[in-house]
């Protein structure tokens, strides 16, 4: 068995940095822990952090391929964050004219959760704590 010790990273392709790296900033609000351009590969990287802890490599590729299928494609299914307020953050979303899924109720759990997507489709959840 490995020594595993936690998620080190989650890295994601987008297909437009700006808007992913907007989204994922200003709406998520994550920070910014680095930012580099790679000219051999013409792609940005971005490590991205949440509470200072990072979580998330936003690359750009020219001309990457689209997702084969949604939302059962083989792979990342999407990406979940704990919230304390799922309602307020529902609403802040929908402020911001993001298109977010009606609240429900996880059925093991009995804990609140909806769905929203990044601007390439990436299904994140919100789940209430």
């Amino acid at each position: 068995m490995l020594g595993l010790t936690g998620v080190h990273h989650i890295a994601i392709i987008c297909s437009d940095y700006q808007r992913s790296k907007q989204f994922y900033t200003e709406v998520l609000g994550l920070g910014i822990l680095r930012e580099v351009f790679r000219e051999t590969r013409n792609s940005y990287k971005l490590d991205l952090s949440l509470n200072g802890e990072y979580i998330i490599e936003l690359f750009s590729f020219p001309n990457p391929p689209a997702r084969p299928s949604f939302p059962e494609a083989l792979g990342l299914r999407h990406l979940a964050f704990s919230v304390l307020d799922i309602k307020a953050e529902r609403d802040r979303l929908l402020n911001l004219g993001i298109a977010v899924e009606e609240i429900r109720i996880d059925e093991i759990t009995e804990k609140r959760f909806t769905f929203f997507s990044d601007p390439d489709g990436l299904p994140i959840e919100l789940y209430e704590t």
